[in-house]
């Protein structure tokens, strides 16, 4: 069980499913968090059950792809807290649909929020992180094979998985870790559900914070660049 105590993470997209999971875990093990989220509602009310917990926590509502929003959850963020180590990119937007009914604003959405996001928030925060001794930096995607449709939400995945092996190649001189998690069939209910993988069932949030946890802490100091799947086995 890794000790987070005196360490502070940015999670984007934390108010519900694997963000949720992971701040969870963080907070338990003694990290300070930044949290993120469009939903102003669901992100005040996460951070103040936070609080009541003991946790230390700064909850802020923002768009990640627009710059000045996620320029300002980093620096309120290291105001409150000070040095931030850890930026856990999980912000996303999914649509459905063929090829032929995709419309131009969905498409946009999710090329913005699933790729520009992490992006924004990965260069703005890895030049503070390169300055004060390094960090780490996770993505999340899918497998296009557990999705029947859905070619805007696919292609952003697409493009994150190879931003993340390009910022880790860039970063690594500076002491900054950069990974992806690749998860399956993910559900909060707590029921077992069949799925289509060796396993046999679909994932849980916790499955993947579990994950992140360990990349995120010193045991995984030779790790940068890799895309890991956390999906139960897929072909």
């Amino acid at each position: 069980m890794t000790d987070f105590s005196g360490k502070t993470a940015i999670i984007t997209g934390a108010g519900t499913g694997i963000g949720r999971a992971i701040t969870l875990a963080l907070i338990a093990r003694g990290c300070a968090v930044g949290l993120n989220d469009i939903n102003p509602d669901r992100i005040h009310t996460f951070g103040e059950e936070i609080a009541s917990l003991g946790g230390r926590v700064m909850a802020m509502q923002g768009d990640v792809c627009n710059r000045f929003q996620a320029s300002a959850l980093i620096e309120t963020t290291r105001e409150k807290f000070g040095r931030v180590h850890y930026l856990i990119n999980t912000a996303g937007v999914y649509k459905s649909g063929a090829v032929s009914g995709v419309d131009e604003w969905d498409w946009r959405r999710q090329l913005d929020v699933n790729l520009t996001g992490a992006f924004f928030c990965s260069q703005l925060l890895g030049r503070v992180m390169g300055d004060e001794g390094g960090g780490v930096i996770l993505n999340f995607a899918q497998s296009a094979k557990t999705f029947d449709s859905g070619i805007g939400y696919i292609a952003s995945k697409g493009g994150l998985i190879a931003m993340s092996k390009q910022l880790a190649r860039e970063f690594a001189p500076k002491n900054i870790r950069v990974n992806l998690i690749s998860v399956g069939d993910i559900t909060d209910n707590d029921l077992p559900t069949p799925a289509n993988n060796y396993l046999g069932r679909v994932g849980t949030p916790d499955d993947v914070a579990n994950m992140a946890l360990f990349l995120l802490s010193e045991r995984a100091n030779f790790i940068t660049g890799a895309v890991i799947p956390v999906d139960g086995g897929v072909d």
